[in-house]
Protein backbone atom coordinates (compact mmCIF):
# COMPACT_ATOMS: atom_id res chain seq x y z
CA UNK A 1 0.00 0.00 0.00
CA UNK A 2 1.20 3.59 -0.55
CA UNK A 3 0.20 6.29 1.57
CA UNK A 4 0.10 9.58 0.43
CA UNK A 5 0.29 12.29 3.17
CA UNK A 6 -1.33 15.27 2.23
CA UNK A 7 -0.29 18.93 4.66
CA UNK A 8 -3.00 21.88 4.37
CA UNK A 9 -3.23 24.92 5.52
CA UNK A 10 -5.71 27.82 3.74
CA UNK A 11 -5.19 25.64 0.71
CA UNK A 12 -8.85 25.37 -0.21
CA UNK A 13 -8.63 27.64 -3.71
CA UNK A 14 -6.07 24.78 -5.46
CA UNK A 15 -7.44 22.27 -2.81
CA UNK A 16 -9.89 20.35 -4.78
CA UNK A 17 -8.63 20.46 -7.90
CA UNK A 18 -5.24 18.77 -6.52
CA UNK A 19 -7.41 16.04 -4.19
CA UNK A 20 -9.38 14.84 -7.38
CA UNK A 21 -5.88 14.10 -8.90
CA UNK A 22 -5.02 12.04 -5.96
CA UNK A 23 -8.12 10.03 -5.68
CA UNK A 24 -7.80 9.07 -9.14
CA UNK A 25 -4.71 7.38 -9.24
CA UNK A 26 -4.34 4.40 -11.74
CA UNK A 27 -2.65 2.72 -8.74
CA UNK A 28 -5.65 1.59 -6.64
CA UNK A 29 -3.88 0.75 -2.95
CA UNK A 30 -3.80 3.89 -1.39
CA UNK A 31 -4.53 5.84 1.98
CA UNK A 32 -4.44 9.36 2.40
CA UNK A 33 -3.39 11.02 5.28
CA UNK A 34 -4.76 14.61 5.09
CA UNK A 35 -3.56 16.68 7.98
CA UNK A 36 -4.74 19.89 8.41
CA UNK A 37 -3.16 22.66 10.51
CA UNK A 38 -5.72 24.83 11.83
CA UNK A 39 -6.88 26.54 8.35
CA UNK A 40 -9.16 29.49 8.90
CA UNK A 41 -10.68 28.68 5.32
CA UNK A 42 -12.78 26.19 3.92
CA UNK A 43 -10.07 23.80 3.67
CA UNK A 44 -10.98 21.69 6.28
CA UNK A 45 -14.45 21.79 4.71
CA UNK A 46 -13.64 20.28 1.64
CA UNK A 47 -11.14 17.27 3.02
CA UNK A 48 -14.23 15.74 4.63
CA UNK A 49 -16.47 16.36 1.64
CA UNK A 50 -13.88 14.52 -0.06
CA UNK A 51 -13.49 11.95 2.65
CA UNK A 52 -17.41 11.31 2.67
CA UNK A 53 -17.18 10.33 -0.68
CA UNK A 54 -13.62 8.36 -0.60
CA UNK A 55 -13.01 6.15 2.43
CA UNK A 56 -9.54 5.98 1.84
CA UNK A 57 -9.44 9.60 3.13
CA UNK A 58 -8.15 10.05 6.82
CA UNK A 59 -8.75 13.83 8.00
CA UNK A 60 -6.64 14.75 11.30
CA UNK A 61 -6.90 18.40 12.61
CA UNK A 62 -4.23 19.68 14.49
CA UNK A 63 -5.53 21.05 17.68
CA UNK A 64 -2.95 23.64 17.42
CA UNK A 65 -0.47 25.20 14.37
CA UNK A 66 2.54 22.96 14.14
CA UNK A 67 3.78 25.20 11.12
CA UNK A 68 4.91 23.22 8.10
CA UNK A 69 7.65 20.97 8.99
CA UNK A 70 6.21 19.78 11.80
CA UNK A 71 2.52 18.83 9.91
CA UNK A 72 5.05 17.08 7.51
CA UNK A 73 6.53 14.77 10.42
CA UNK A 74 3.02 14.05 11.46
CA UNK A 75 1.44 12.89 8.34
CA UNK A 76 4.67 10.52 7.90
CA UNK A 77 3.91 9.23 11.04
CA UNK A 78 0.27 8.88 10.75
CA UNK A 79 0.66 6.51 7.20
CA UNK A 80 0.41 2.97 7.81
CA UNK A 81 1.29 2.00 3.55
CA UNK A 82 4.55 0.54 2.73
CA UNK A 83 5.38 3.47 0.89
CA UNK A 84 4.84 6.88 1.50
CA UNK A 85 4.54 9.99 -1.10
CA UNK A 86 4.55 13.69 0.26
CA UNK A 87 1.61 15.21 -1.64
CA UNK A 88 1.32 19.25 -1.29
CA UNK A 89 -2.18 21.12 -1.54
CA UNK A 90 -1.57 23.39 -4.59
CA UNK A 91 -0.08 20.88 -6.90
CA UNK A 92 -1.65 19.01 -9.88
CA UNK A 93 -0.06 15.36 -9.85
CA UNK A 94 -0.34 12.95 -13.11
CA UNK A 95 -3.04 9.90 -12.95
CA UNK A 96 -0.13 7.47 -13.45
CA UNK A 97 2.50 9.05 -10.91
CA UNK A 98 1.90 6.69 -8.11
CA UNK A 99 1.93 3.78 -10.32
CA UNK A 100 5.06 4.65 -12.17
CA UNK A 101 7.26 5.25 -9.20
CA UNK A 102 6.19 1.83 -7.67
CA UNK A 103 7.01 0.07 -10.57
CA UNK A 104 10.67 1.83 -10.55
CA UNK A 105 11.74 2.42 -6.72
CA UNK A 106 13.22 -0.83 -7.49
CA UNK A 107 15.89 -1.57 -4.51
CA UNK A 108 16.32 1.73 -3.49
CA UNK A 109 14.92 3.78 -0.27
CA UNK A 110 13.54 6.87 -2.68
CA UNK A 111 12.76 7.33 -6.41
CA UNK A 112 11.61 10.89 -7.30
CA UNK A 113 10.72 12.87 -10.56
CA UNK A 114 10.89 15.81 -12.59
CA UNK A 115 8.11 18.52 -12.46
CA UNK A 116 6.57 21.11 -14.57
CA UNK A 117 6.34 24.52 -13.54
CA UNK A 118 2.95 26.04 -13.50
CA UNK A 119 1.74 29.53 -12.21
CA UNK A 120 -0.65 30.78 -9.86
CA UNK A 121 -3.43 30.21 -12.47
CA UNK A 122 -2.45 26.96 -13.60
CA UNK A 123 -0.63 28.07 -16.55
CA UNK A 124 2.38 26.40 -17.82
CA UNK A 125 5.80 28.40 -17.15
CA UNK A 126 7.56 25.48 -20.21
CA UNK A 127 9.99 25.20 -17.45
CA UNK A 128 10.91 21.87 -15.39
CA UNK A 129 12.81 21.69 -12.37
CA UNK A 130 15.48 19.57 -14.57
CA UNK A 131 15.76 22.70 -16.20
CA UNK A 132 17.63 24.42 -13.12
CA UNK A 133 18.21 21.18 -11.54
CA UNK A 134 20.85 18.72 -12.56
CA UNK A 135 19.41 15.51 -11.14
CA UNK A 136 21.07 12.65 -9.49
CA UNK A 137 21.01 8.95 -9.20
CA UNK A 138 23.64 6.75 -6.74
CA UNK A 139 24.56 6.63 -2.97
CA UNK A 140 26.65 9.44 -2.84
CA UNK A 141 25.10 11.57 0.34
CA UNK A 142 27.84 14.29 -0.72
CA UNK A 143 26.35 15.31 -3.29
CA UNK A 144 23.81 17.03 -1.61
CA UNK A 145 25.80 18.98 1.17
CA UNK A 146 25.47 22.11 -0.40
CA UNK A 147 22.21 21.75 -2.59
CA UNK A 148 19.09 19.73 -3.17
CA UNK A 149 17.23 18.68 -6.31
CA UNK A 150 14.43 16.55 -4.87
CA UNK A 151 10.89 17.79 -4.38
CA UNK A 152 9.22 16.82 -1.53
CA UNK A 153 6.05 16.11 -3.54
CA UNK A 154 8.07 14.54 -6.03
CA UNK A 155 9.57 11.68 -3.57
CA UNK A 156 8.02 8.31 -2.62
CA UNK A 157 10.04 6.64 -0.24
CA UNK A 158 9.87 2.98 1.69
CA UNK A 159 8.34 2.85 5.01
CA UNK A 160 11.63 1.45 6.09
CA UNK A 161 13.42 4.49 5.80
CA UNK A 162 11.66 5.58 8.70
CA UNK A 163 13.66 3.56 10.96
CA UNK A 164 16.82 6.62 10.21
CA UNK A 165 14.71 9.18 10.70
CA UNK A 166 14.12 10.71 14.44
CA UNK A 167 12.19 14.03 13.17
CA UNK A 168 13.05 16.68 10.84
CA UNK A 169 16.57 19.23 11.18
CA UNK A 170 14.65 22.72 11.84
CA UNK A 171 17.78 24.34 9.53
CA UNK A 172 17.26 22.01 6.43
CA UNK A 173 13.74 21.78 4.20
CA UNK A 174 11.68 18.22 4.36
CA UNK A 175 12.49 16.94 1.72
CA UNK A 176 16.54 17.69 1.32
CA UNK A 177 16.40 16.13 4.65
CA UNK A 178 14.83 12.91 4.05
CA UNK A 179 17.08 12.46 0.82
CA UNK A 180 19.89 13.14 2.34
CA UNK A 181 18.62 10.42 5.12
CA UNK A 182 18.08 8.13 2.04
CA UNK A 183 21.64 8.67 0.62
CA UNK A 184 23.10 7.31 3.70
CA UNK A 185 21.22 4.38 4.08
CA UNK A 186 20.76 3.16 0.94
CA UNK A 187 20.49 4.64 -2.80
CA UNK A 188 17.91 6.94 -4.75
CA UNK A 189 16.45 7.15 -8.19
CA UNK A 190 14.76 9.42 -10.40
CA UNK A 191 12.03 9.48 -13.09
CA UNK A 192 12.59 11.92 -16.22
CA UNK A 193 8.51 12.22 -16.86
CA UNK A 194 7.28 15.43 -15.29
CA UNK A 195 5.09 13.45 -13.34
CA UNK A 196 3.63 17.08 -10.96
CA UNK A 197 2.61 20.27 -12.43
CA UNK A 198 4.05 22.22 -9.50
CA UNK A 199 2.78 25.68 -8.72
CA UNK A 200 4.47 28.88 -7.87
CA UNK A 201 3.03 31.44 -6.03
CA UNK A 202 3.26 34.01 -3.21
CA UNK A 203 1.77 31.54 -0.74
CA UNK A 204 3.48 28.63 -1.11
CA UNK A 205 6.00 27.17 1.44
CA UNK A 206 8.98 26.58 -1.28
CA UNK A 207 10.23 29.33 -3.67
CA UNK A 208 12.28 26.91 -6.16
CA UNK A 209 12.01 29.82 -9.14
CA UNK A 210 12.67 32.44 -6.42
CA UNK A 211 9.65 34.31 -7.33
CA UNK A 212 9.89 38.09 -5.44
CA UNK A 213 7.37 38.00 -2.40
CA UNK A 214 8.46 41.21 -0.95
CA UNK A 215 10.27 40.62 2.25
CA UNK A 216 11.96 42.12 3.98
CA UNK A 217 15.50 41.72 5.49
CA UNK A 218 16.54 41.43 9.17
CA UNK A 219 20.41 41.00 8.36
CA UNK A 220 22.59 41.37 5.04
CA UNK A 221 21.38 38.83 3.08
CA UNK A 222 25.28 38.08 2.30
CA UNK A 223 25.90 37.25 6.40
CA UNK A 224 22.65 35.20 6.29
CA UNK A 225 23.74 32.96 4.08
CA UNK A 226 26.99 32.38 5.47
CA UNK A 227 25.56 31.29 9.13
CA UNK A 228 23.01 29.68 7.14
CA UNK A 229 25.46 27.09 5.03
CA UNK A 230 27.34 26.89 8.30
CA UNK A 231 24.39 25.48 10.20
CA UNK A 232 23.15 23.20 7.30
CA UNK A 233 26.93 21.83 7.02
CA UNK A 234 26.77 20.96 10.81
CA UNK A 235 23.39 19.09 11.08
CA UNK A 236 24.92 17.21 8.17
CA UNK A 237 28.19 15.93 9.44
CA UNK A 238 26.38 15.30 13.07
CA UNK A 239 23.98 12.89 11.36
CA UNK A 240 24.45 9.75 13.28
CA UNK A 241 24.19 7.28 9.67
CA UNK A 242 26.34 9.35 7.76
CA UNK A 243 28.59 7.85 4.92
CA UNK A 244 31.74 9.30 4.38
CA UNK A 245 31.84 11.13 8.19
CA UNK A 246 35.17 11.81 7.53
CA UNK A 247 35.07 14.24 4.58
CA UNK A 248 31.77 15.55 6.38
CA UNK A 249 33.53 16.10 9.41
CA UNK A 250 36.62 17.96 7.39
CA UNK A 251 34.02 20.36 5.80
CA UNK A 252 32.82 21.46 8.67
CA UNK A 253 35.63 22.19 10.47
CA UNK A 254 36.56 24.45 7.26
CA UNK A 255 33.44 26.08 7.61
CA UNK A 256 33.66 26.76 11.60
CA UNK A 257 37.12 28.20 10.73
CA UNK A 258 35.57 30.51 8.11
CA UNK A 259 33.60 32.19 10.70
CA UNK A 260 36.94 33.14 12.03
CA UNK A 261 38.70 34.26 9.19
CA UNK A 262 39.01 37.20 6.72
CA UNK A 263 39.69 34.79 4.28
CA UNK A 264 38.76 30.97 4.00
CA UNK A 265 41.35 29.96 1.02
CA UNK A 266 41.50 26.61 2.70
CA UNK A 267 37.99 25.73 2.15
CA UNK A 268 37.47 27.30 -1.17
CA UNK A 269 40.58 24.97 -2.26
CA UNK A 270 38.63 21.74 -0.35
CA UNK A 271 35.54 22.75 -2.40
CA UNK A 272 37.52 22.85 -5.75
CA UNK A 273 39.09 19.83 -5.38
CA UNK A 274 36.02 18.22 -4.84
CA UNK A 275 33.58 19.99 -7.11
CA UNK A 276 32.29 17.47 -9.48
CA UNK A 277 30.85 16.18 -6.37
CA UNK A 278 29.86 19.09 -4.32
CA UNK A 279 29.02 20.91 -6.55
CA UNK A 280 26.95 18.86 -9.28
CA UNK A 281 23.40 19.37 -8.49
CA UNK A 282 24.13 22.91 -9.30
CA UNK A 283 23.43 23.67 -12.92
CA UNK A 284 25.63 26.22 -13.87
CA UNK A 285 28.61 26.57 -16.17
CA UNK A 286 31.91 26.14 -15.14
CA UNK A 287 32.50 30.09 -14.43
CA UNK A 288 29.62 30.17 -12.03
CA UNK A 289 30.70 27.39 -9.81
CA UNK A 290 33.91 28.99 -9.56
CA UNK A 291 33.22 31.99 -8.81
CA UNK A 292 30.80 30.43 -6.13
CA UNK A 293 34.11 28.75 -4.68
CA UNK A 294 36.05 32.04 -4.81
CA UNK A 295 32.92 33.45 -2.63
CA UNK A 296 33.61 30.63 -0.03
CA UNK A 297 37.08 32.38 0.26
CA UNK A 298 35.35 35.29 2.17
CA UNK A 299 35.42 35.04 5.59
CA UNK A 300 32.55 35.99 7.50
CA UNK A 301 34.81 38.37 9.29
CA UNK A 302 35.33 40.39 5.95
CA UNK A 303 31.86 40.15 4.46
CA UNK A 304 30.96 41.82 8.05
CA UNK A 305 32.92 44.91 7.20
CA UNK A 306 31.11 45.32 4.11
CA UNK A 307 28.00 45.44 6.13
Amino acid sequence: MVSIALCTYNGAAYLSAQLYTLVNQTYSNIEIIAVDDQSTDDTVTILNQYAEKYPNIKVYRNEQNLGYIKNYKKAILLATGDLIAPADQDDIWELDKIELMVNAIGDNLLIYHDSAFINQEGLPLNRKVSDVRNFYRGDDSRVFLFENCVSGHAMLFKREMLKYFNGFNKTIIHDWWLTYIALNNSSIDYLPQALVQYRQHNAASTNILRIDRGEGKKKSKSLQKIEHQLAVTEAFATYPHNKDKEFKLKLLHLMQSRMQQYFSFSLALFVYRHRETLLFIQKKPASSKLNFIIKLAWGYKLKKLFN
